[in-house]
């Protein structure tokens, strides 16, 4: 951690010294100086650092690398609070017109700088000959094997080990037992309490339960919800009718979510219930408070609704006794020998074909009897070992930092919390700091990797390597956190890739104890009263009390999670006292304005106002030449001032309300040649925007475009072509359902590209989509194809997700044997005039979910349904009354191997309105999840 810092503000004292900021004499010499004692202790850190982590260390050694670190950080702010005054500094001549105050106010400014750096040499001076009497090594001889090096750990089968994640060992019976409990027995409704201890696998065995294909048929309405220790009643009743929204398949209601009376959202689930069979998950239970407002809302219908909470209180497990029966079902640890089988499952998951090397046996056995039978313990342990050599040199080292067996008033607890220590203790210098930032999202929370990695970016955790972006890089961190099990996957992406995580409230605990021990992170209910408390600050309704340990830094990136409007002079402390911030993220917060002072915040480089209120942005964000990430997605910015194009360094410009807006941009592209992102923009009449505006962004690799006119098509692929390094594409023509979209230019499509989204009328598919032998995912609507489209698509040889929504026009859609090897997911909508599907034998083989509707004349099921073997889920929705009819007398044939079938909703294929008017809503339900 230590190292981490000094690494961190060295790289900014060479850049400073070199290029960035001139330098006064006198504080150019200061900082040269400095620079050079920062490089010396740096290689001494490393050792110091490991020494810190182990146990039984004395307090010295912590002590002195903790003061170590706060020199750092110290010597930070005093660089970034002289290049504030430097990029404030008038020129020459408006010095002479300010007066002779005015210099000598800069001259004392320059002198105290240099002073406060002079003194903080003479202090590392000093703690670099304390170290020496530590005798710490200047060099990785004594770094753990996996701390040896800096490089990035690279993982074989990663999708399979996504998926694979959440199966634990001896799961399936527990499960159908559970299962059983709730769709058969009393039709009174019913309360399942799953009892046991943190780690013992509650939470993954209640999903299951949840997510099984019996369970679904059987409720008509299910809702997951997560409590925890805090816990806001009306956001639980809100989050239970977006639950019950998504059983229905329906976008959920805006008035809903502008409720605020819990007395409300009750009649809303009472009036959306009523005689309907649901059942509801309560995860994390720990008092039985939050079950007053929910027993009003969920009546008992006598028609078998069920209840599941997980808990680890059996107290808070009969919360509703008095009104329901209760059953507790209560997990124990891991027998023996299922422990050892989970085990060797992850231990050895790469090598030896899951069996465990005669010459570690005995000490794998002893590692694993230490874990009490716990599965986060047994998971966590074996993830660390995963990571190491197979040797009995290496198997001892992690016995002797677990210690003995722990006897405590907990031994349970303390037996995870002291393998979540080893194996954060274990982690690389440069992945600690990464994997302490999860400690600003609140518990349970579902954190998105493109969210967390810039974060990780913006803040200078991720490391330059040869080659590769920063963030791509980042990506590689998120990875090997995830293959330590210290993060888990909650949700996979079409190309295997992990879409967003959560950390184990145990985890979390581990990592806001190491937080708070370090200064590097605090949760609090408010950024009026705080200052000099952490780095990095969490401003959530789940705050706590200021920490016993504190910083004299200052506050770096600051997020805010809470759901009401925060008071505005909230907002303006943040502004007002935080100048030296890198990051600040509003998601989901409802605040309406940004005030003028935005453009003090001169070291910016992270600004999220993802689904904010904020309308305009003010003009003094062209102060932020330091912005690298801007996000204004599902905001009310429509246009950008004419500032934001002179941003020499911003890579990532994410701005738009759907697939088919975008933001309009004023003013040239030509200082935004490092944009990585920019999605969505809107054209404008003027073609020099295409001709000439975008030729600059030959480092684009996600690019999204709408408002396109016909005649601009060619100009467009003129820009494409210049971007060599495009992965993900976005076309959408002024008037989709109307206007042509000209793509048919002769232009080598970018061999990287792998998603494209398509939007507008295609006389044909255009010929370079042949090319595209790297897509994984293709959306295309309201395209017009015929026939001869489908041969060509079912040709790609990496296409894993297509969407046709509104884009075919054919009467029979026919996959031929051997066609769409590779696909997994397909949507279907909108396909006016299909009144036939087949499926022969050797097509789609491996899809697994198969959605469709409306289809208002398709009367027949798809032909060839049985022969989708790996199919999950298959949807209709908004059918004719005589495909469902069609559907019911099959169903039963069809769907015996598929997980989840569900068959909703009918209408009337001759009321055209209705069907337009219900492609208009799941169209504008369906971009919204997509895009989430």
């Amino acid at each position: 951690m230590a190292e981490s810092a000094v690494s961190l503000v060295f790289d900014k004292l060479l850049s400073l010294v070199t290029q960035e900021v001139k330098l006064q004499k006198g504080v150019h010499d200061e900082v040269v100086g400095v620079k050079d004692e920062l490089e010396v202790i740096r290689a001494v850190l490393k050792d110091a650092d490991s020494k810190a982590e182990k146990e039984g260390i004395g307090e010295g050694v912590k002590v002195l690398v903790n003061q170590i670190r706060e020199e750092a950080y110290r010597i930070e702010d005093v660089i970034d609070d002289y290049v504030l005054h430097v990029a404030r500094r008038p020129d020459y001549r408006c010095q002479l017109l300010c007066g002779i105050d005015s210099l000598i106010t800069t001259c004392i400014l320059r002198h105290e700088i240099a002073s406060e750096i002079k003194d903080i040499k003479s202090s590392l001076l000093d703690l670099k000959n304390r170290g020496q009497a530590f005798q710490f090594i200047s060099s990785n001889q004594g770094a753990s094997s996996s701390n040896a090096g800096r490089g990035l750990m690279h993982h074989p089968r990663l999708s399979s080990l996504f998926c694979e994640e959440a199966e634990l060992v001896g799961i399936e019976s527990r499960r159908d037992e559970l299962i059983s409990y709730l769709v058969s027995g009393v039709s009174q409704r019913k309360v399942i309490a799953v009892v046991g201890m943190g780690g013992v696998g509650k939470t993954t065995l209640a999903k299951k339960v949840f997510d099984s294909h019996r369970v679904i048929e059987h409720f008509r309405y299910h809702a997951w919800i997560t409590v925890s220790q805090s816990y806001d009643k009306t956001e639980l009743l809100r989050s239970m009718l977006k639950g019950f929204y998504k059983a229905k398949n329906e976008p959920f209601p805006d008035k809903i979510v502008k409720m605020e009376k819990d007395e409300e959202l009750i009649g809303e689930i009472r009036e959306m219930l009523r005689q309907e069979r649901y059942l509801v998950v309560f995860d994390d239970v720990w008092e039985i408070g939050f079950w007053g407002n929910m027993e009003l809302a969920l009546l008992d219908h006598d028609n078998g609704s069920r209840i599941l909470a997980t808990t680890r209180n059996e107290a808070a497990a009969r919360f509703c006794r008095g009104s329901s029966s209760v059953h507790v079902h209560r997990i124990d640890p891991l027998p023996e020998k299922e422990a050892w089988e989970l085990f060797c499952k992850k231990a050895f998951r790469f090598q030896s074909q899951g069996q465990c090397p005669e010459d570690l046996e005995e000490l794998s056995r002893d590692i694993v009897k230490r874990c009490g039978g716990l599965p986060l313990a047994i998971v966590a342990v074996s993830g660390l070992l995963a990571t190491k050599e197979k040797s009995v040199q290496e198997w001892k080292k992690v016995i002797g930092g677990l210690g003995g067996s722990a006897i405590v008033s907990d031994p349970y607890i303390a037996i995870v919390t002291s393998i979540l220590s080893l194996s954060y203790g274990d982690l690389p210098y440069h992945l600690k700091s990464c994997f302490l930032y999860f400690g600003m999202f609140p518990e349970d929370f579902s954190i998105k990797r493109r969210r967390i990695i810039q974060l990780w970016v913006a803040n200078g955790l991720v490391e330059e390597q040869p080659g590769m972006t920063l963030e791509e890089v980042g990506q590689e961190y998120f990875i090997e956190l995830i293959c330590r099990s210290l993060v888990q996957v909650d949700e996979v992406g079409v190309k295997g890739l992990p879409k967003t995580c959560r950390v184990h409230d145990m985890v979390r605990d581990v990592i806001l104890s190491k937080s708070e021990e370090l200064s590097l992170c605090h949760v609090s209910s408010s950024c009026l009263t705080f200052e000099g408390i952490a780095r990095h600050l969490s401003i959530s309704n789940r705050g706590s009390n200021p920490p016993t340990s504190s910083t004299r830094s200052q506050t770096r990136s600051i997020m805010v999670f809470d759901k009401a409007m925060p008071q505005k002079a909230t907002v303006q402390v943040t502004f007002a006292k935080f100048k030296l911030l890198t990051s600040l993220d509003f998601e989901d917060c409802p605040i309406d304005h940004l005030p003028n002072e935005l453009g003090n915040l001169l070291h910016l480089r992270y600004l999220n106002l993802r689904n904010t209120d904020v309308e305009e942005l003010p003009r003094s964000i062209g102060k932020l030449q330091n912005l690298e990430s801007l996000d204004l997605r599902f905001s009310l910015v429509k246009e950008l001032p004419v500032e934001i194009s002179d941003f020499p360094k911003l890579k990532h410009l994410l701005a738009h309300g759907g697939y088919a807006t975008g933001l309009k941009i004023k003013g040239s592209f030509k200082h935004l040649e490092f944009l990585q992102t920019l999605f969505t923009i809107k054209v404008e009449d003027d073609v020099s925007f295409l001709n000439e505006g975008l030729q600059v962004l030959t480092k684009t690799t996600k690019f999204g475009i709408c408002n396109l006119k016909r005649e601009q098509g060619g100009y467009l692929c003129t820009v494409l072509e210049k971007m060599t390094s495009l992965q993900s594409l976005l076309v959408y023509s002024v008037n989709h359902q109307v206007e042509i979209l000209d793509l048919e230019s002769e232009f080598s499509p970018p061999i990287q590209l792998q998603s494209l989204w398509l939007g507008g009328q295609l006389d044909r598919l255009p010929n370079w989509i042949s090319k595209l032998h790297n897509l994984s995912k293709l959306i295309l609507s309201y395209s017009n194809l015929m026939d001869d489209s489908v041969e060509v698509l079912q040709a790609l040889p990496n296409l894993k997700s297509l969407v046709l929504f509104g884009a075919y026009n054919g009467k029979r859609l026919h996959f031929e044997g051997g066609g769409f090897q590779k696909l997994k997911y397909l949507y279907l909508a909108g396909l006016y005039y299909l009144n036939e599907m087949l499926i022969d034998e050797g097509a789609l083989p491996l899809l697994e979910r198969l959605e469709m509707g409306p289809c208002p004349m398709l009367k027949e099921v798809p032909s060839g349904l049985e022969n989708l073997r790996y199919l999950e889920v298959l949807s209709f929705a908004g059918m004719t009354k005589k495909f469902n009819k069609r559907w019911s007398q099959q169903e039963s044939k069809i769907s015996r191997h598929v997980r989840i079938h569900r068959s909703e909703g009918t209408y009337d294929p001759d009321d055209k309105a209705s069907f337009e008017a219900w492609m208009k809503r799941k169209f504008g339900e369906w971009k919204k999840r997509r895009f989430e």
